[in-house]
């Protein structure tokens, strides 16, 4: 039987990206199946870039539209909105760094 690494990720839908959900702890994965999680999450974890600056630009074009904005309710919709980006930026920031800790121990 042979092993689907894609098996051990969810897409976010919030994130734009798969994201782990493992279905045992990791020292209960085989050293191959450990390389191929790492592979994967390596593949994924490549677009994070993009990803992010995806939502920075989101969050330059409200703040633009902010700056003209008049409508009070508009103005809290918008500025709701650049807080849920900063938080997906940051959300997206976390999982880039995760994958240097967990290869970190994969490696040692």
């Amino acid at each position: 039987m042979s092993f689907d690494p894609q098996s051990q990720f969810a897409y976010d839908e919030r994130l734009g990206i798969p994201t782990p959900r493992l279905t045992k702890d990791w020292n209960e994965f085989t050293a191959r199946e450990q390389s191929e999680i790492l592979y994967f999450w390596e593949t994924v974890r490549g677009a994070i870039p993009d990803r992010i600056f995806a939502f920075e630009r989101e969050i330059v074009d409200l703040q633009s539209r902010l700056d003209e904005e008049e409508n009070f309710d508009l103005v809290c919709e918008m500025t709701w909105d650049i807080a849920e980006r900063a938080s997906r930026i940051n959300d997206l920031h976390l999982y880039f760094r995760l994958n240097q800790d967990v290869a970190t121990k994969a490696h040692h």
